[in-house]
């Protein structure tokens, strides 16, 4: 509580926090033994966490975290392109920002490639064409098959990585934040996690990912941005430039919370008691000089007559640097005619033609011209270096030759041909600070109460509570008391203060009369997603010799099984291959007219009708999403 002298309201401001370039780490000691450690790589969609899967010492820790985007400027053909950490600042106009994903999913495999370069070359690895490690990588919940099988492409072709292991990053925060509480496995627990573009709801069964009844809300932490920077503009459409979106992210990580019951919360906010103390001042940069402020009359008048210096200093070099450039081209234009004058045809006709003229008469009609601009130059120099005082001023105010106009001009000059005001008016007072001021009011538990009502944003569907309701509705009422038992919040979208306390709420409302349920909320909701792969890369180390091992792609599985296959671990999205009919083949009898040629036979191999596949088994047979 702040003490009576304090002032009640609480003004803020601006980090305005820049990134610095990452560090080229050295290889660690520990990494270059025979057998080459993991190198654990948390793919967000927001923020990229890499580092190696090495217990203890400094390497337990990500030793790299750098936002998801690429950066290019915009209109250079050739300008290189810049990567997490080594872009100062987003807001530019002159970046290109690319990301390598289209919501949680990623699509664009050339930002991928130099994500990736970005994280072994920092990461130390000095090795040319291939990299020696085994490599952890997060994927999304269902991630398809397609880009999976690319992103397997990307680092066996690529990188000739000798191992690769996917995970989804919400059930590594789980099992980790599980093993932390010394919970018995197999896990049982339902997951709600909430990221930069997506926000899912993940059932576990007995340790293993119940994808089937997942479910996901396309509401998260940069639609509550853009719904927080589309609030403030429309509040304080003078400052649109400064309510930047890296500003918004600020106040949404450090100022926003969520509340218990919102309408009762919104109700608070109606005092103007409450609101003088919770309201958030947000102070812009600004500056305090003031345009047209108390000036003296003597400083006016010298600083007229510095203002007047300085325009004719100007117009004066101006004047030199033109009559230097008419002597130069009239010292040309005189060689030339010389040339004629001494019978030198062939070179006058030459030069003639370098100087784009036609005739001697035009060059003659040229050089008159010039000899009279530099006689003019000369006497308008010799004019301005004898006048003084007001013959001066009186040549200044003339009309000037092309080249003789002032592009420089002080814009306090205006001002001092304003008339005087009085000395006994009093001026207004105008509080600047205050005007540069953003009140974040309500709008600190508007932006993050998306999450539960999606409808403000334009958003037609449920909100993460009451898609959780559906989800527990698939389940036996057996099966949804184990899932309440252990309701695991994860994310760097659920970092708001008062999320856990809200979603117990919402639960109490949802659940039977005197049902039990527990919450429990990630103690890193951000980084536990990296530190649960690396616990999982350190217990389950894969054999040596290209041997198959659980939770491991062996270079030898993904020539044999293709790209998009996956070894499933309890970590791990669930395997549903792909599965394509074969055609029947052609009877003996059949004329030749009806055979199938070579391509006809290629095609209809890669192809998956309905007709050849029953009805109840189309779910099975032919899954486009794994789950």
């Amino acid at each position: 509580m702040a003490s009576k002298e304090d002032p009640i309201y609480q003004i803020f401001s601006f980090r305005d926090c820049k990134s610095s370039p990452d560090p080229i780490f050295e290889l660690p000691a520990q990494c270059v033994n025979p057998t080459p450690p993991p190198i654990v790589i948390d793919n967000g969609s927001f923020q990229t966490r890499a580092g190696w899967a090495v217990p203890g010492g400094e390497q337990d820790s990500p030793r790299l975290l750098f936002r998801s985007v690429a950066a290019k400027n915009r209109g250079a053909a050739r300008s290189e392109t810049q990567i997490g950490n080594d872009i100062p600042n987003l807001e530019p106009l002159r970046w290109l920002l690319k990301s390598q994903f289209d919501r949680n999913v990623v699509v664009n495999f050339e930002i991928q490639e130099l994500i990736f370069d970005y994280v072994f070359t920092h990461l130390g690895i000095t090795s040319e064409g291939s990299v020696a490690h085994p490599i952890v990588l997060t994927e999304a919940p269902c991630n398809p098959l397609h880009c999976r099988q690319m992103m397997s492409e990307l680092l066996f072709e690529c990188y000739h990585v000798p191992y690769v292991s996917y995970g989804v990053d919400s059930l590594y925060s789980f099992y980790h934040n599980n093993t932390q509480m010394n919970l018995q496995p197999p896990h049982t627990g339902i997951i709600l996690s909430s990221g930069y573009h997506c926000s899912h709801i993940l059932p576990v069964i007995n340790g293993r990912f119940d994808a089937v009844n997942s479910k996901r809300v396309n509401v998260a932490g940069s639609q509550a941005a853009s719904y927080l920077q589309r609030l403030l503009q429309l509040k304080y459409p003078g400052h649109l430039a400064a309510i930047t979106l890296s500003r918004v992210e600020e106040l949404l990580h450090e100022h926003s919370y969520t509340a218990v019951d919102y309408h009762e919360e919104l109700e608070k906010w109606r005092s103007p008691e409450f609101y003088e103390r919770e309201v958030h001042r947000m102070q812009l940069p600004f500056t305090s000089k003031v345009p047209g402020g108390c000036v003296s009359v003597e400083e006016r008048q010298e600083r007229r007559a510095q203002q007047l210096r300085r325009l004719q200093e100007i117009n004066t070099r101006r004047r030199e640097e033109k009559l230097q450039q008419d002597q130069e081209r009239l010292d040309r234009l005189t060689a030339v005619q010389e040339l004629l004058e001494d019978g030198l045809l062939d070179q006058f006709h030459r030069s003639l033609m370098e100087l784009n003229m036609d005739s001697a008469e035009e060059l003659q009609s040229y050089i008159n011209k010039l000899q009279l601009a530099v006689e003019q130059g000369r006497q308008k120099l010799l004019h301005s270096d004898g006048a003084e005082g007001k013959t001066e001023v009186s040549e200044l105010e003339q009309p000037m030759d092309e080249g003789d106009g002032v592009a420089l001009m002080d814009p306090d000059f205006l001002d001092d041909t304003l008339p005087e005001k009085p000395a006994n008016v009093v001026q207004p007072v105008f509080n600047v600070a205050e005007y540069h001021q953003l009140f974040v009011g309500t709008e600190r538990l508007r932006c993050p109460e998306i999450m539960f009502q999606p409808s403000p944003t334009g958003e037609d569907q449920m909100g993460l509570m009451e898609t959780l309701q559906y989800v527990l509705a698939r389940y036996t009422p057996e099966q949804q008391d184990a899932l309440v038992s252990n309701v695991f919040l994860t994310g760097g979208n659920m970092q708001y203060p008062g999320m856990k306390a809200r979603v117990e709420r919402e639960l109490l409302a949802m659940r039977p009369f005197q049902s039990n349920f527990k919450v429990t909320m990630a103690s890193r909701p951000a980084l536990d997603a990296w530190y649960g792969a690396r616990d999982w890369a350190i217990e389950n180390l894969p054999r040596q010799g290209g041997e198959s091992s659980e939770g491991w792609i062996s270079r030898q599985d993904y020539e044999e099984k293709g790209g998009e296959y996956l070894s499933e671990h309890c970590a791990s999205n669930a395997f549903i291959p792909m599965k394509l009919t074969k055609p029947v083949p052609a009877r003996p009898n059949e004329p030749a007219g009806n055979m199938l040629t070579s391509t006809e036979a290629s095609a209809a191999v890669t192809m998956v009708t309905s007709a050849l596949t029953p009805p109840t088994s189309t779910l099975a047979d032919v899954s486009m999403v794994t789950a």
